[in-house]
């Protein structure tokens, strides 16, 4: 398991911040209550180290192939559905909605390998990223890859505690299915439009992986 490069700054904040309030209070708590100076101790260890582990990249076999669309993030399904596209396609899409805690695995992956046609950021408010309205009101970045099966439209989703969306991606780019394209701090969600008729091999309610569960086919 690495760290992700997102992590660094705030878990170095973090890290200050833990030595100096435990420094603090043990330097005037032990003598007298030193109970609660361990009991702040243990409380703020376990803190810092969910910090750590929300920016964790563990290790894993990536799935991959040419006709299959891959989760791009960590998460469970709450959605699937038929809706009409209003940025991009404008015509009738499937919705695949992923919501991603803050104890999952925030990297977001490519679903399929091609070129980026669309990339687009849009400020927004900042519902609780499973409000039916966080897909068009929230602030989100959308991106569009095609490749010779069709086009699909992948979305990242800012909820109320994810106040930072990070994408690497650019329009006229080549991506590779499975690597990273970006990551969103503290929770929230990334939607999937694929063309009706496409096969959906996930399901309501189901835990999927970033990368290595298959979403759907061609």
């Amino acid at each position: 398991m690495t760290i992700h490069r997102e992590g660094y700054k705030t878990i170095a904040i973090t890290a200050l911040l833990f030595g100096i309030f435990n420094l603090i209070s043990f330097t005037f708590l032990s003598s007298t209550l030193s109970w609660l100076a361990m009991a702040l101790f243990v409380l703020t260890l376990g803190l810092f180290l969910f910090i750590v582990s929300f920016f964790r990249i563990p290790e894993r076999a990536l799935s991959t192939g040419e006709e299959k669309i891959i989760c791009p993030a960590d998460g469970k399904v709450v959605v699937i559905e038929e809706v009409v596209d209003e940025e991009y396609f404008k015509d009738r899409r499937i919705q695949v909605s992923i919501f991603m805690s803050p104890a999952n695995v925030h990297v977001n992956r490519n679903p399929v390998s091609g070129e980026v046609v669309y990339n687009q950021y849009h400020k927004g408010k900042y519902l609780v990223a499973w409000h039916p309205k966080s897909s068009t009101e929230n602030e989100r970045w959308s991106v569009v890859t095609r490749n010779t099966h069709g086009e699909i439209l992948y979305k990242q989703i800012a909820g109320a505690l994810a106040k930072r969306i990070c994408n690497y991606t650019k329009v006229g780019q080549q991506v590779l299915q499975g690597d990273e394209y970006g990551f969103i701090k503290f929770g929230s969600r990334v939607d999937i439009l694929l063309p009706v008729g496409t096969r959906i091999d996930v399901q309501l309610n189901q835990a999927v992986q970033g990368g290595v569960t298959v979403l759907g086919r061609w």
